[in-house]
């Protein structure tokens, strides 16, 4: 399939069903809903926002789409004082020196303008921009500042940026972007309103079977309900940082690594540290729930 074209039918996929089978076939479990949420979003040209607590496979989503549909994923992380120039482009400093030093020693006019994009550092969304169609992530949007929000509103409300010393770049096919939140903090109205919004929630206990069964095909059914059953159990009793399916897999290889048939109290305090990542919740597991969860026997 022509990289021209990707999008274009990407967006006139027929049914939500049809991204189910696709993402499917990559190893991602996704229900109706978030199907119908990824159709909408290519066939508006609208971003989706997607929030949920950490590991519920939020950012795993974008690159799942990314490989089912053949486009590159360009992967903007956020974080406390990121900036435009983080975002969109840089100059490159170094080689313009080298360059005006060049055609000193040469005792020649410069032939190249400065601000040429020869000089450019593209950075993740003016990447995105200038390579679509294809999947632009803005991971954890919540820990950005209301500034880059704004300048983040401005740029997804035209899929237009601007590069004053070469114009504005406008992509062919606006990309699909996901932006991810752990709602660490709110994210203001404005760019929710330009988004479809979606909550990813934890799975329920027979989707993440099935997520452990897809990715482990070797896991026994009996050890893999009782997995399910654990890690459900985990997140009702109010832990500070429950866990999420990336804890749930990496739990389970752990388990298959120590060639575990069943869950006990000894191999789960063995392997704790794959699934909590939190001090004070492992002390409470330890002291309170260990011997309640279930499918657990002493060993």
């Amino acid at each position: 399939m022509g990289s021209d074209c990707v999008m274009e039918q990407f967006s006139r996929l027929p049914s939500a069903q049809t991204i189910i089978q696709a993402l499917e076939s990559v190893g991602y479990l996704a229900d109706e809903s978030l199907a119908t949420l990824c159709f909408l979003a290519s066939a508006m040209q609208r971003p989706i926002y997607l929030e949920g607590e950490p590991g519920v496979g939020k950012t795993s989503l974008a690159y799942a789409i990314g490989k089912a549909f053949g486009l590159e994923v360009f992967r903007l992380q956020c974080y406390e004082g990121i900036d435009v120039s983080q975002a969109l482009y840089d100059w490159d400093f170094r080689k313009q020196l080298l360059h005006l030093k060049r055609a000193e020693s040469d005792s020649a006019p410069v032939d190249v303008p400065l601000y040429d994009r020869e000089f450019l550092l593209e950075r993740p969304i003016l990447k995105a921009f200038r390579n679509s169609p294809c999947i632009l992530l803005i991971d954890e949007i919540d820990r950005a500042d209301d500034a880059f929000e704004a300048f983040l509103l401005e740029a997804l409300s035209d899929f237009a940026v601007s590069v004053p010393e070469i114009g504005t770049i406008r992509p062919q096919v606006p990309p699909l972007v996901f932006l991810t939140s752990n709602r660490t903090r709110e994210v203001h109205d404005a760019l929710k309103r330009r988004c479809l919004y979606h909550w990813v929630d934890h799975p329920n206990a027979d989707l993440e079977l099935a997520i452990l069964k897809r990715r482990f095909p070797m896991l026994d059914e009996s050890l893999g309900l009782s997995i399910v059953a654990a890690v459900a159990r985990f997140r009702e009793i109010g832990l500070l940082k429950s866990p999420g399916v990336a804890e749930t897999l990496d739990w389970t290889a752990a388990l298959l690594a120590l060639e575990a048939t069943e869950l006990n109290n000894h191999n789960v305090e063995l392997t704790l540290g794959t699934l909590l990542k939190y001090r004070e919740d492992q002390q409470r597991l330890l002291e309170d729930e260990l011997a309640s969860f279930p499918g657990a026997e002493t060993p």
